[in-house]
Protein backbone atom coordinates (compact mmCIF):
# COMPACT_ATOMS: atom_id res chain seq x y z
CA UNK A 1 0.00 0.00 0.00
CA UNK A 2 1.43 3.51 -0.79
CA UNK A 3 2.46 6.06 1.49
CA UNK A 4 -0.16 8.94 1.87
CA UNK A 5 2.09 12.25 2.60
CA UNK A 6 1.37 15.96 3.59
CA UNK A 7 3.56 18.80 2.17
CA UNK A 8 2.79 21.78 4.43
CA UNK A 9 4.04 25.12 2.72
CA UNK A 10 4.85 28.34 3.92
CA UNK A 11 1.73 30.03 3.07
CA UNK A 12 1.77 30.02 -0.63
CA UNK A 13 -1.84 31.03 -0.59
CA UNK A 14 -1.57 33.94 0.55
CA UNK A 15 1.23 34.72 -2.21
CA UNK A 16 -0.63 34.01 -5.68
CA UNK A 17 2.08 36.08 -7.86
CA UNK A 18 4.99 34.11 -6.06
CA UNK A 19 5.63 32.03 -8.50
CA UNK A 20 9.01 31.09 -7.87
CA UNK A 21 7.88 30.65 -4.34
CA UNK A 22 5.50 27.84 -5.15
CA UNK A 23 7.83 26.31 -7.22
CA UNK A 24 10.00 25.40 -3.80
CA UNK A 25 7.43 23.51 -2.45
CA UNK A 26 6.15 21.49 -5.64
CA UNK A 27 9.18 20.02 -6.18
CA UNK A 28 9.36 18.36 -2.72
CA UNK A 29 5.09 17.40 -4.38
CA UNK A 30 5.94 16.25 -7.54
CA UNK A 31 8.72 13.96 -6.70
CA UNK A 32 6.66 12.22 -3.78
CA UNK A 33 4.57 11.95 -6.23
CA UNK A 34 6.52 9.89 -8.64
CA UNK A 35 8.16 7.87 -5.89
CA UNK A 36 4.54 6.40 -5.48
CA UNK A 37 3.02 8.52 -2.83
CA UNK A 38 -0.17 10.33 -2.27
CA UNK A 39 0.25 13.94 -1.60
CA UNK A 40 -2.10 15.73 0.20
CA UNK A 41 -1.25 19.55 0.06
CA UNK A 42 -1.93 21.28 3.23
CA UNK A 43 -2.58 24.98 3.54
CA UNK A 44 -3.44 27.76 6.81
CA UNK A 45 -5.69 30.09 6.55
CA UNK A 46 -6.06 33.73 8.39
CA UNK A 47 -9.57 33.03 9.29
CA UNK A 48 -11.17 35.04 12.27
CA UNK A 49 -14.64 33.74 13.51
CA UNK A 50 -14.19 36.64 16.57
CA UNK A 51 -13.94 39.40 13.83
CA UNK A 52 -17.57 40.88 13.88
CA UNK A 53 -16.01 43.57 11.49
CA UNK A 54 -17.17 43.89 8.02
CA UNK A 55 -13.78 42.41 6.65
CA UNK A 56 -14.29 39.98 9.31
CA UNK A 57 -17.48 39.22 7.77
CA UNK A 58 -16.30 39.13 4.16
CA UNK A 59 -13.74 37.16 4.95
CA UNK A 60 -15.95 34.38 6.39
CA UNK A 61 -18.60 34.70 3.18
CA UNK A 62 -15.12 33.83 0.73
CA UNK A 63 -14.02 36.90 -0.28
CA UNK A 64 -10.57 37.58 -1.51
CA UNK A 65 -9.54 33.95 0.41
CA UNK A 66 -11.74 31.95 -1.96
CA UNK A 67 -10.24 33.72 -5.00
CA UNK A 68 -6.56 32.93 -3.47
CA UNK A 69 -7.30 29.34 -2.76
CA UNK A 70 -8.96 28.74 -6.29
CA UNK A 71 -5.96 30.36 -7.79
CA UNK A 72 -3.36 27.60 -5.92
CA UNK A 73 -6.11 24.93 -6.86
CA UNK A 74 -5.39 26.30 -10.44
CA UNK A 75 -1.51 26.12 -10.27
CA UNK A 76 -1.50 22.72 -8.78
CA UNK A 77 -3.88 21.56 -11.31
CA UNK A 78 -1.08 22.08 -13.98
CA UNK A 79 1.25 19.44 -12.50
CA UNK A 80 -2.02 16.78 -11.64
CA UNK A 81 -2.16 17.58 -7.54
CA UNK A 82 -5.45 19.72 -8.09
CA UNK A 83 -7.81 17.68 -5.41
CA UNK A 84 -4.55 17.58 -3.17
CA UNK A 85 -5.63 20.64 -1.43
CA UNK A 86 -6.36 20.48 2.08
CA UNK A 87 -6.93 23.71 4.80
CA UNK A 88 -7.66 24.92 8.11
CA UNK A 89 -7.81 27.81 9.85
CA UNK A 90 -4.82 29.25 11.83
CA UNK A 91 -6.33 30.70 14.71
CA UNK A 92 -8.49 27.41 15.06
CA UNK A 93 -11.47 29.24 13.54
CA UNK A 94 -13.51 27.44 10.63
CA UNK A 95 -12.99 27.72 7.03
CA UNK A 96 -15.86 29.09 5.72
CA UNK A 97 -17.65 26.91 2.88
CA UNK A 98 -17.16 28.76 0.04
CA UNK A 99 -13.39 28.69 0.55
CA UNK A 100 -13.26 25.30 1.27
CA UNK A 101 -15.99 23.76 -1.46
CA UNK A 102 -13.55 21.44 -2.89
CA UNK A 103 -10.97 21.02 -0.77
CA UNK A 104 -9.80 18.41 2.66
CA UNK A 105 -9.62 19.12 5.48
CA UNK A 106 -7.40 19.11 8.57
CA UNK A 107 -8.92 16.08 10.06
CA UNK A 108 -8.45 14.29 6.42
CA UNK A 109 -4.65 15.44 6.33
CA UNK A 110 -4.16 14.45 9.94
CA UNK A 111 -4.62 10.28 8.51
CA UNK A 112 -1.09 10.57 6.68
CA UNK A 113 1.51 8.79 7.19
CA UNK A 114 3.88 11.75 7.71
CA UNK A 115 4.19 15.42 7.64
CA UNK A 116 6.66 17.69 5.65
CA UNK A 117 6.49 20.85 7.06
CA UNK A 118 8.30 23.50 5.46
CA UNK A 119 6.34 25.96 7.56
CA UNK A 120 7.95 26.77 10.79
CA UNK A 121 5.42 29.06 12.02
CA UNK A 122 2.92 25.48 11.22
CA UNK A 123 0.65 25.89 14.56
CA UNK A 124 1.46 23.11 17.07
CA UNK A 125 -1.57 22.16 17.14
CA UNK A 126 -2.07 21.36 13.94
CA UNK A 127 1.74 19.81 13.97
CA UNK A 128 0.16 17.62 16.66
CA UNK A 129 -2.27 15.81 14.94
CA UNK A 130 -0.38 13.81 12.91
CA UNK A 131 1.23 10.64 13.86
CA UNK A 132 4.34 10.91 12.26
CA UNK A 133 6.43 14.32 11.60
CA UNK A 134 9.55 15.47 9.98
CA UNK A 135 10.35 19.29 9.68
CA UNK A 136 12.51 20.65 6.91
CA UNK A 137 14.01 23.77 7.76
CA UNK A 138 14.93 26.00 4.56
CA UNK A 139 16.56 29.20 6.43
CA UNK A 140 19.65 27.87 7.92
CA UNK A 141 20.94 29.64 10.99
CA UNK A 142 18.51 32.32 10.57
CA UNK A 143 15.99 29.83 12.34
CA UNK A 144 17.98 28.35 15.20
CA UNK A 145 18.66 31.80 15.89
CA UNK A 146 15.11 33.07 15.70
CA UNK A 147 14.55 30.11 18.07
CA UNK A 148 16.86 30.89 20.42
CA UNK A 149 15.97 34.50 21.08
CA UNK A 150 12.38 33.34 20.90
CA UNK A 151 11.41 34.74 17.70
CA UNK A 152 10.27 31.39 16.70
CA UNK A 153 7.81 29.15 18.33
CA UNK A 154 8.84 25.61 16.02
CA UNK A 155 6.40 23.30 16.61
CA UNK A 156 7.56 19.55 18.10
CA UNK A 157 8.35 17.45 15.37
CA UNK A 158 9.83 13.88 15.53
CA UNK A 159 12.50 14.86 12.87
CA UNK A 160 14.44 18.11 11.93
CA UNK A 161 16.05 18.52 8.39
CA UNK A 162 18.01 21.61 7.56
CA UNK A 163 19.88 22.42 4.14
CA UNK A 164 22.47 24.27 5.74
CA UNK A 165 25.65 22.09 5.95
CA UNK A 166 26.99 23.47 9.71
CA UNK A 167 23.62 23.90 11.26
CA UNK A 168 23.91 21.33 14.60
CA UNK A 169 27.70 20.63 13.73
CA UNK A 170 30.75 22.03 15.85
CA UNK A 171 31.34 24.73 12.89
CA UNK A 172 28.24 26.49 12.73
CA UNK A 173 28.26 29.83 14.04
CA UNK A 174 25.05 30.02 15.93
CA UNK A 175 23.67 27.60 18.39
CA UNK A 176 20.94 24.83 17.28
CA UNK A 177 18.11 25.88 18.95
CA UNK A 178 17.55 22.80 21.07
CA UNK A 179 17.09 20.77 17.81
CA UNK A 180 18.97 17.75 16.98
CA UNK A 181 19.56 18.44 12.95
CA UNK A 182 19.94 16.05 9.98
CA UNK A 183 20.97 17.67 6.94
CA UNK A 184 19.17 17.15 3.79
CA UNK A 185 19.84 19.20 0.20
CA UNK A 186 17.04 21.16 -1.16
CA UNK A 187 15.56 19.09 -4.35
CA UNK A 188 14.40 20.13 -7.77
CA UNK A 189 12.28 18.23 -9.56
CA UNK A 190 14.44 17.49 -13.10
CA UNK A 191 11.39 16.19 -15.40
CA UNK A 192 10.00 19.24 -14.46
CA UNK A 193 13.21 20.96 -15.14
CA UNK A 194 14.97 19.79 -18.18
CA UNK A 195 18.29 21.68 -19.66
CA UNK A 196 16.99 23.37 -22.37
CA UNK A 197 19.20 25.11 -25.17
CA UNK A 198 19.54 28.66 -25.41
CA UNK A 199 17.25 30.65 -27.84
CA UNK A 200 19.66 32.03 -30.68
CA UNK A 201 18.77 34.59 -33.23
CA UNK A 202 18.95 37.73 -31.37
CA UNK A 203 21.41 40.47 -31.12
CA UNK A 204 23.25 39.89 -28.45
CA UNK A 205 22.82 37.28 -25.89
CA UNK A 206 19.77 37.19 -23.24
CA UNK A 207 21.20 38.55 -19.40
CA UNK A 208 22.41 37.13 -16.67
CA UNK A 209 18.99 37.44 -14.24
CA UNK A 210 17.65 36.74 -10.84
CA UNK A 211 14.48 36.75 -9.07
CA UNK A 212 14.19 37.80 -5.54
CA UNK A 213 12.40 40.02 -3.16
CA UNK A 214 14.46 43.02 -1.90
CA UNK A 215 13.47 43.76 1.79
CA UNK A 216 13.56 41.87 4.97
CA UNK A 217 14.52 43.77 7.87
CA UNK A 218 17.54 43.17 10.51
CA UNK A 219 17.22 41.00 13.69
CA UNK A 220 19.75 41.26 16.67
CA UNK A 221 21.52 38.09 18.33
CA UNK A 222 24.50 38.36 21.00
CA UNK A 223 25.18 41.91 20.10
CA UNK A 224 25.22 41.78 16.60
CA UNK A 225 22.57 43.11 13.84
CA UNK A 226 22.22 40.87 10.89
CA UNK A 227 20.51 42.20 7.67
CA UNK A 228 18.08 39.70 6.11
CA UNK A 229 17.53 41.91 3.44
CA UNK A 230 18.81 41.27 -0.26
CA UNK A 231 18.47 45.25 -1.38
CA UNK A 232 21.49 45.49 0.74
CA UNK A 233 23.82 43.09 -0.85
CA UNK A 234 22.66 44.27 -4.15
CA UNK A 235 23.51 48.13 -3.50
CA UNK A 236 27.05 46.92 -2.43
CA UNK A 237 27.38 45.57 -6.18
CA UNK A 238 25.24 48.19 -7.76
CA UNK A 239 28.33 49.20 -9.90
CA UNK A 240 28.66 45.93 -11.34
CA UNK A 241 27.29 46.06 -15.05
CA UNK A 242 30.56 48.75 -15.17
CA UNK A 243 33.00 46.47 -15.07
CA UNK A 244 32.16 43.51 -17.33
CA UNK A 245 30.28 43.66 -20.47
CA UNK A 246 27.79 40.55 -19.46
CA UNK A 247 24.08 42.19 -19.47
CA UNK A 248 22.30 41.65 -16.12
CA UNK A 249 18.86 42.12 -15.03
CA UNK A 250 16.77 41.79 -11.88
CA UNK A 251 13.45 40.97 -11.26
CA UNK A 252 12.23 42.02 -7.99
CA UNK A 253 9.45 42.81 -5.78
CA UNK A 254 9.44 46.48 -5.60
CA UNK A 255 5.65 47.74 -6.03
CA UNK A 256 5.73 51.46 -5.26
CA UNK A 257 9.44 51.52 -4.72
CA UNK A 258 9.62 50.60 -8.38
CA UNK A 259 10.37 53.77 -10.30
CA UNK A 260 12.86 54.99 -7.10
CA UNK A 261 15.20 51.90 -7.69
CA UNK A 262 14.57 52.16 -11.53
CA UNK A 263 16.34 55.32 -11.46
CA UNK A 264 19.07 54.00 -9.03
CA UNK A 265 20.20 51.25 -10.75
CA UNK A 266 19.34 51.58 -14.61
CA UNK A 267 21.82 54.22 -15.10
CA UNK A 268 24.38 52.12 -13.64
CA UNK A 269 23.70 49.49 -16.65
CA UNK A 270 21.05 47.07 -14.57
CA UNK A 271 17.91 46.63 -16.41
CA UNK A 272 14.85 46.31 -13.57
CA UNK A 273 11.70 44.37 -13.91
CA UNK A 274 9.02 44.21 -11.90
CA UNK A 275 9.33 40.60 -10.61
CA UNK A 276 5.10 39.76 -10.16
CA UNK A 277 5.11 41.23 -14.33
CA UNK A 278 7.13 37.80 -15.52
CA UNK A 279 7.38 35.49 -13.04
CA UNK A 280 3.95 35.76 -11.32
CA UNK A 281 2.90 31.94 -12.12
CA UNK A 282 5.29 28.38 -12.15
CA UNK A 283 5.09 28.37 -16.14
CA UNK A 284 6.55 32.09 -16.13
CA UNK A 285 8.96 31.68 -13.67
CA UNK A 286 10.21 28.36 -15.42
CA UNK A 287 10.36 30.42 -18.69
CA UNK A 288 12.12 33.26 -17.56
CA UNK A 289 14.40 31.19 -15.80
CA UNK A 290 15.25 28.92 -19.01
CA UNK A 291 15.11 32.14 -21.36
CA UNK A 292 17.88 33.53 -19.01
CA UNK A 293 22.17 33.52 -19.97
CA UNK A 294 22.20 32.23 -16.66
CA UNK A 295 21.79 33.64 -12.77
CA UNK A 296 23.99 36.24 -11.19
CA UNK A 297 22.90 36.62 -7.65
CA UNK A 298 23.52 38.30 -4.27
CA UNK A 299 22.43 36.66 -0.88
CA UNK A 300 20.86 37.72 2.18
CA UNK A 301 23.65 39.47 4.37
CA UNK A 302 22.73 36.86 7.03
CA UNK A 303 23.55 33.89 4.82
CA UNK A 304 27.01 35.30 4.40
CA UNK A 305 27.77 35.65 7.78
CA UNK A 306 26.42 33.02 9.24
CA UNK A 307 28.20 30.45 6.47
CA UNK A 308 25.97 27.55 6.20
CA UNK A 309 26.78 26.82 2.52
CA UNK A 310 22.72 27.97 1.83
CA UNK A 311 22.01 27.04 -1.67
CA UNK A 312 19.13 29.00 -3.21
CA UNK A 313 16.51 26.41 -4.78
CA UNK A 314 16.16 28.96 -7.64
CA UNK A 315 19.67 28.91 -8.43
CA UNK A 316 19.44 25.12 -8.62
CA UNK A 317 16.57 25.60 -11.28
CA UNK A 318 18.82 27.73 -13.07
CA UNK A 319 22.14 24.87 -13.10
CA UNK A 320 19.27 22.40 -13.73
CA UNK A 321 18.49 24.15 -17.02
CA UNK A 322 22.04 24.00 -17.67
CA UNK A 323 22.59 27.62 -17.30
CA UNK A 324 25.68 28.72 -15.42
CA UNK A 325 25.20 30.64 -12.05
CA UNK A 326 27.65 33.40 -10.64
CA UNK A 327 26.10 33.79 -6.91
CA UNK A 328 27.34 34.81 -3.63
CA UNK A 329 29.56 32.92 -1.42
CA UNK A 330 27.50 31.71 1.87
CA UNK A 331 30.43 29.43 3.04
CA UNK A 332 32.43 26.20 2.62
CA UNK A 333 30.64 23.01 0.95
CA UNK A 334 30.88 19.66 0.88
CA UNK A 335 29.88 19.49 -2.96
CA UNK A 336 29.16 23.37 -3.92
CA UNK A 337 32.16 23.88 -5.99
CA UNK A 338 33.14 27.66 -6.11
CA UNK A 339 33.91 28.03 -10.34
CA UNK A 340 32.86 25.06 -12.43
CA UNK A 341 29.04 25.62 -13.43
CA UNK A 342 28.07 26.84 -10.29
CA UNK A 343 30.42 30.30 -9.41
CA UNK A 344 30.58 31.74 -5.98
CA UNK A 345 32.09 35.20 -5.20
CA UNK A 346 33.52 36.96 -1.83
CA UNK A 347 34.09 40.49 -4.20
CA UNK A 348 33.11 42.66 -6.59
CA UNK A 349 36.58 41.60 -8.20
CA UNK A 350 35.73 37.86 -7.87
CA UNK A 351 32.12 38.29 -9.35
CA UNK A 352 33.71 40.01 -12.16
CA UNK A 353 35.98 37.20 -13.03
CA UNK A 354 33.31 34.62 -12.07
CA UNK A 355 31.02 36.11 -15.33
CA UNK A 356 34.05 36.36 -17.94
CA UNK A 357 35.14 32.49 -17.02
CA UNK A 358 31.18 31.32 -17.54
CA UNK A 359 31.08 33.24 -20.84
CA UNK A 360 34.73 32.04 -21.53
CA UNK A 361 33.80 28.37 -21.77
CA UNK A 362 29.77 29.14 -21.96
CA UNK A 363 28.73 25.46 -23.20
CA UNK A 364 31.21 23.09 -20.73
CA UNK A 365 29.61 24.97 -17.93
CA UNK A 366 26.19 24.98 -18.84
CA UNK A 367 26.96 21.05 -18.81
CA UNK A 368 28.77 21.23 -15.33
CA UNK A 369 25.34 23.16 -14.24
CA UNK A 370 23.01 20.58 -14.97
CA UNK A 371 25.84 17.32 -13.78
CA UNK A 372 26.00 19.09 -10.52
CA UNK A 373 21.73 19.28 -10.05
CA UNK A 374 21.48 15.51 -11.58
CA UNK A 375 24.29 14.31 -9.20
CA UNK A 376 23.33 16.02 -6.18
CA UNK A 377 19.70 18.12 -6.02
CA UNK A 378 17.58 15.23 -8.18
CA UNK A 379 14.34 15.90 -5.82
CA UNK A 380 13.63 11.54 -6.34
CA UNK A 381 16.53 10.75 -4.61
CA UNK A 382 16.37 13.64 -2.00
CA UNK A 383 13.18 13.36 -1.14
CA UNK A 384 13.35 9.55 -1.16
CA UNK A 385 16.52 10.06 1.23
CA UNK A 386 14.17 11.90 3.54
CA UNK A 387 11.35 9.73 3.93
CA UNK A 388 13.38 7.08 4.59
CA UNK A 389 14.88 8.57 7.11
CA UNK A 390 11.93 10.21 8.27
CA UNK A 391 9.68 6.47 8.38
CA UNK A 392 12.51 4.08 8.48
CA UNK A 393 11.40 0.65 7.29
CA UNK A 394 7.74 1.98 6.86
CA UNK A 395 9.25 3.92 3.67
CA UNK A 396 11.06 0.84 2.42
CA UNK A 397 8.11 -1.33 2.60
CA UNK A 398 5.70 0.83 0.39
CA UNK A 399 8.56 1.53 -1.97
Amino acid sequence: MSLTVCVAPANTVAYPNGGGHLWVYLHWALALKALGCRVIWLEGLDVDDNDTSPAGRRRRRGGAASDCVAALKGRLASFGLADTLALYAIGGGTVPDEVAQGCLDLNAAAEADLLLNLWHSAPAGVVGRFRRTAFIDTDPGLLQIWMTTGAVQLARHDLYFTIGETVGTPAARFPDGGRTWVHTVPPVYLPEWPCVPEALGGAAPPPYTTVAHWWGGTFEFNGTTFSNEKRASFLEYQDLPRCTPVSLELAVCLAEFHEEYRRLLEPKGWRLREAWDVTATPDAYRTYVQRSRGEFSCAKPAYISLETAWVSDRTLCYLASGRPAVVQHTGLSQFLPDAQGLFRFRSLDEAVRALAAAEADYERHGRAARALVEEHFDARRVVASVLERALGRQARSAA
